[in-house]
């Protein structure tokens, strides 16, 4: 996000696409995991800094455009009595940001059709788009949200697609042990995707990612 700052607006609008993506990951897990019989009902399913906030992540999102909220172990969950109840609560986080993206992306084409969606790519936006108040939130906030929720379901830990990858699979062999000794406990996965967050300059390895993740997303408003 710290690419947008000489575009006030698309900065301010990226930032509360990021703090509104950790909110509704947050929401959406609690809610499917209580509605799947996989958490108790009488849990609250407020947001909580405290628990939904990983601070590698808002780094993240500061470096590399877009960051990821706190991890979620699949140790949370009995594999062998809930394997695909366990996987929609990975998925629900990404799926509710993607799909609110899009939604915001798609209102964006309908009001301002010559917005230029043929041209833009989700790592032009995140770097800040300069135009009009409406046109630049509008976009910028669909943009955030949607690369939120892709970066999220990428599948390495502590991203929520490593949960998703991992109770998919029936019996995980070892080279899904070894991710998870080196990615999730010895903490390989947030170095990887904070090296991608810095380098290249100036436009980091996780920004074209996310470009290679999203283009499809925007084209299909174009």
């Amino acid at each position: 996000m710290l690419f947008a700052l000489g575009t006030p607006k698309a900065f301010a609008a990226l930032l509360v696409s990021f703090l509104l993506g950790l909110m509704l990951r947050a929401i959406a897990i609690r809610l499917t995991a209580r509605s799947l019989g996989l958490a108790d009902r009488r849990e609250s399913i407020r947001p909580s800094l405290r628990e939904d906030v990983d601070p590698f992540g808002a780094v993240a999102a500061a470096l590399g455009g877009m960051g990821w909220g706190h991890k979620l172990s699949v140790d949370e969950f009995y594999r062998y009595r809930s394997r695909g109840r366990a996987a929609l609560v990975f998925l629900s986080g990404p799926l509710v940001t993607i799909v609110l993206g899009e939604i915001i992306i798609g209102a964006y084409a309908l009001a301002y059709p010559n917005g230029g969606l043929d041209f833009l790519t989700p790592g032009i936006v995140l770097q800040g788009v300069k135009g009009d108040t409406g046109p630049v939130i509008l976009l910028s906030l669909g943009v955030g949200l949607l690369s939120f929720g892709l970066l999220a379901i990428i599948p390495i830990p502590p991203l929520d697609g490593f949960g998703v990858l991992y109770y998919a699979l029936r019996r995980p062999g070892n080279g899904i042990q070894w991710m998870r000794l080196w990615f999730e406990e010895k903490n390989l996965g947030v170095l990887i995707l904070l090296i991608c967050c810095l380098f290249p300059l100036p436009y980091p390895f996780l920004m074209r990612i996310l470009n290679a993740l999203g283009l499809v997303f925007l084209r299909l408003w174009g």
